[in-house]
């Protein structure tokens, strides 16, 4: 069906914009958001399609940061067809109300960053799937001994700035969004400016980090930490480590943002509490999610190992070690609601405003606000999605609104 100059007006419906949640209608033309009064009183025209949303909540599009893979797929390992394991992983995310990503690619070897970074192309999302912001590399310039769950074998240092990184994931670095990296390591200050420089963000996660050290990462331009609390220091009352960027005065105020795993397993609900009393503004859901999500319950076999998933949790089979997350940003909002008691506005803005901020781009994603890309999703008072819309167009819907 084409759209194309039609004016659709979504009523009966309350708005997430400035901090409220407001009654209001919203107005979308060629994919965007727009002003009524304008169009009224310069157009003299009305809508051309009305849709009644039954009092249910309109919100921007979430967006995830940080996803390793989902529905069976890999990124890391599934290279040889990426393109359509992103594709498979796009399309499966919309009925959970993720409109944009960044797929993840964790630790790996330089012939596996080079088969990845070229191919895997930010992209508007559609109908085919949510749209691909660019890649995170998270890794391979982490610490050793905060490795997580990535390979020691293949974890690298730059102690030749940028030309061990661009040897590494390879000189054009256009596709990528994110990169996570350990501040402690030599070089990293030049290599946190080079990376600024060229548009990408900078994570600073996976690392034995102290405060200082953060803090010059953040000075040199880094202005995001990985999965808070995950992968890092625990905090000390004489060296709060990464964690302590929350509070620290030697940063500016609006910077870093921070991701949380708020699934109920990665991160404790008091920890989540105190990170969102302390910094509500700068708090990120991700997912972290690895191929397990979105998996029916039971035995899964990926490589060497045999995942059992059990509930929200993935575990190795026959031990109680978890493989990672299997999450859905849905969940994860929910769960942050509920366990904060944050409320609905600034539950939602953690998952789509302040990644939207992080990336830079909130002047067209992560808002309602006039002249926005019309990625929103319906939900219900239980924040549930109902329906996911990408530049204006339907693209999944649980039932008709």
């Amino acid at each position: 069906m084409n759209n194309s100059g039609k004016l659709f007006k979504y009523m009966n419906c309350r708005l997430i914009r400035d901090g409220d949640l407001i009654e209001d209608d919203l107005w979308v033309r060629d994919g965007i958001i727009v002003n009524p009064e304008y169009i009224f009183f310069s157009e003299k025209v009305t809508a051309d399609v009305t849709v009644d949303c039954d009092g249910a909540i309109l919100c921007p599009g979430f967006i995830d940061v940080q996803i390793n893979g989902a529905l069976g797929v890999d990124f890391s390992v599934n290279t040889d067809n990426i393109e359509e394991g992103v594709a498979k992983v796009a399309k499966g995310i919309l009925e959970h109300g993720v409109t944009s990503f960044c797929p993840t690619i964790v630790t790996s070897s330089e012939s596996t960053y080079k088969q990845i970074v070229s191919r895997v192309k930010k992209k508007n999302g559609s109908k085919e799937g949510a749209g691909v912001l660019g890649l995170h590399l998270e890794g391979p310039f982490i610490s050793k001994e905060k490795k997580g769950a990535h390979d020691v074998n293949l974890i690298q240092t730059f102690d030749n700035g940028m030309v061990d990184l661009t040897k590494i994931y390879g000189e054009d670095l256009t596709n990528v969004a994110i990169v996570t990296l350990a501040p402690e390591l030599a070089k990293s200050g030049e290599v946190i400016k080079e990376l600024v420089e060229r548009g990408i963000k900078v994570s600073v996660g996976h690392s034995v980090a102290n405060l200082i050290q953060g803090e010059e990462a953040v000075l040199q331009g880094a202005t995001f930490i990985t999965h808070l609390f995950n992968a890092m220091l625990p905090f000390h009352h004489r060296d709060p480590g990464l964690i302590g960027l929350l509070t620290s005065k030697k940063v500016p105020t609006d910077v870093p943002y921070y991701g949380v795993i708020s699934d109920g397993i990665h991160t404790h609900p008091a920890a989540l509490r105190i990170a969102h009393r302390v910094d509500p503004k700068g708090m990120v859901l991700v997912t972290d999610a690895i191929a397990g999500a979105g998996l029916p319950e039971g035995e899964h076999r990926f490589g060497s190992q045999t995942m059992e998933i059990k509930g929200n949790r993935a575990v190795i089979k026959g031990t109680q070690t978890l493989c990672g997350s299997i999450a859905t940003m849905d969940m994860c909002v929910q769960h942050l609601r509920k366990s904060t008691l944050c409320g609905t506005v600034r539950a939602l803005d953690a998952a789509s405003l302040h990644p939207a901020k992080l990336l830079g781009i909130s002047d067209k994603k992560g808002t309602l606000n006039f002249d926005s890309d019309a990625d929103f999703i319906v939900l219900n008072d239980d924040l549930v999605v109902l329906a996911t819309y990408i530049a204006g167009e339907c693209v999944w819907s649980k039932a008709k609104i």
